[in-house]
């Protein structure tokens, strides 16, 4: 992640700082910021930014923005960035997400105690 070499439990501490802001929403989305410590937010790569030289994040893939250690649960997307203060990240995901979520481990689960198979079963005429 970091440029330099940076003492491990400094950035530990900044990792620890980030600021999740409670969740908001419309019809379809549900919505939160993340804000980064500054500190930390000078430690990403430069290849994380917008080649432009306004200071500004690119829109990172989930494993970018985990990998500078901001951890949400599953389905937030990074979509938009804020100019005025770059090291607030803001994200969104679908309004049922979770709901989805459940359905599909609950669709996995009955897969499997079925033996692994999707049973289809032949119309009748």
């Amino acid at each position: 992640m970091a440029q330099k070499e940076v003492d491990p439990a400094k950035l530990e501490e900044w990792i620890e700082k980030i600021h999740y802001s409670e969740r908001y929403s419309d019809d379809e989305y549900e919505y939160r910021h993340v804000i980064l410590p500054k500190p930390l937010f000078k430690m990403i790569p430069k290849t994380y930014f917008n080649p432009d030289d306004t200071g500004t994040l690119r829109l990172l893939a989930e494993h970018e923005w985990r990998g500078i250690g901001i951890t949400q649960s599953l389905g937030w997307e990074h979509y938009e960035v804020h100019a005025p203060e770059p090291h607030v990240l803001l994200f969104r995901r679908l309004k049922n997400f979770d709901e989805q979520l459940r359905r599909q481990e609950l669709l996995k689960q009955q897969q499997l105690a079925a033996g692994g198979k999707a049973r289809l079963v032949p119309r009748r005429k």
